[in-house]
């Protein structure tokens, strides 16, 4: 059986800025990926934007670690050349009834660090952004998009700098606590069996399912799993914003969104859609809710403008109603086994908060900010 110091299962950008955070203390590190490619996942079926912290209880790890991982993500993209674009957002209430949650948001960002936000009337957003209808609004400076495949292999280059490897083709079939050390048994075209002192379990979606196969791991802290499906629809023609536009929040998610690529394409999503297993495909159904959420910010819609882009699903630790989570970054104070770190529902702000998750997984193991005493 081989040895290795550290394992992160899951190659999307949460495993790799772990991984990447491991390797640059010092640590022997294999990231294990079942798919035939990095970031295929949850990293690959989202908005790529970068959130300034807003949406967020006081206290929360996705308060904290979005705030703290916007500031590290721009400055990582800024020193590699990782595309990205600082836009701004624009959260708007589209009726007056919905004008105390833009105050609610503005007080809730303060709390958690974020003071760049600006109070706008009807007429000043409309000045910004010409086709917008809004009753008022937030501009949220701050708020961004990157590319996200960019910013995945730049991580997984320094990855690779510091000595660690990825492994693809390489999906974890089971485990064990054993001495004072885990092993994971690994499928896929040559099979085997690894040990290791670390495990940082980053399988988003199949997080649960891993963690099940532990054998040893007390069934009672592994949280349960709901797939939310978000769906997004493109729009044919030229945008006609520059900004990302953002609803004010629902119970469950952030609303259907003005979602820009970095050539300034423009999308629409994601609704959110509880299924009972993963599925990606992005159905005719959903098209008229999508004309008549867009229209409620942009009435001069067309018709026949949309058409269907692509699915992602994000893993919801409760059931729909219930409201949005906090990320769950579990550890031995938790499930008593020594090493291993066990991270569930790690959906929006995941990308934004990925070197922060990293710093603080990193601290959990006790590394300091460079070099490691285990």
């Amino acid at each position: 059986m081989e040895t290795v110091e550290a394992i992160v299962i899951g190659a999307g950008v949460i495993g790799l800025a772990a991984a990447r955070r491991l390797a640059q203390a010092g640590c022997e590190v294999i990231v294990l990926e079942a798919e035939d490619a990095f970031g295929s996942g949850i990293s690959s079926r989202n908005s790529e934007v970068i959130h300034a912290g807003i949406y967020y209880p006081q206290d929360s790890l996705k308060a904290r670690l979005c705030v703290a991982g916007k500031a590290a993500l721009y400055e990582f993209c800024e020193s590699r050349a990782v595309a990205h674009d600082r836009c701004g957002k624009l959260i708007v209430a589209t009726s007056d009834n919905e004008l105390a949650a833009l105050s609610d948001l503005e007080a809730k960002a303060a709390i958690n660090g974020v003071h760049d936000l600006t109070r706008l009337e009807p007429d000043q957003a409309r000045e910004m952004e010409p086709a917008l209808h809004c009753r008022g609004a937030l501009l949220s400076p701050s708020t961004g998009i990157v590319d996200g495949h960019g910013f995945m292999l730049a991580l997984l280059g320094e990855i690779e700098a510091a000595g660690g490897a990825l492994a693809l083709n390489s999906p974890v079939c089971g485990g064990r606590i054993e001495d004072a050390s885990i092993v994971i048994d690994v499928a896929g075209p040559t099979p085997l069996s690894l040990r290791c002192r670390i495990l940082v379990n980053a399988a988003g979606l199949g997080a649960q399912s891993i963690a099940h196969g532990f054998g040893g791991l007390a069934p009672e802290t592994i949280p349960a799993l709901y797939y939310a499906k978000g769906n997004y629809f493109t729009l044919k023609a030229a945008s006609p914003f520059s900004r990302l536009i953002y609803p004010v929040p629902e119970t469950d998610a952030l609303g259907v969104h003005v979602v820009l690529d970095l050539n300034g394409r423009a999308k629409f999503g994601p609704d959110i859609e509880w299924v009972e297993a993963p599925d990606y495909a992005v159905s005719l159904d959903h098209e008229c809710a999508f004309y008549s959420s867009v229209r409620r910010y942009w009435p001069a819609l067309p018709d026949n403008a949309l058409e269907p882009g692509y699915a992602g699903v994000r893993p919801k630790l409760t059931p729909a109603g219930a409201g949005m989570t906090d990320f769950v970054i579990q550890d031995a104070e938790t499930h008593g086994v020594s090493g291993l770190i066990n991270l569930y529902g790690i959906e929006s702000p995941g990308l934004t908060s990925s070197l922060a998750i990293a710093d603080e997984i990193a601290k959990r193991l006790g590394f300091k900010k460079s070099g490691y005493f285990l």
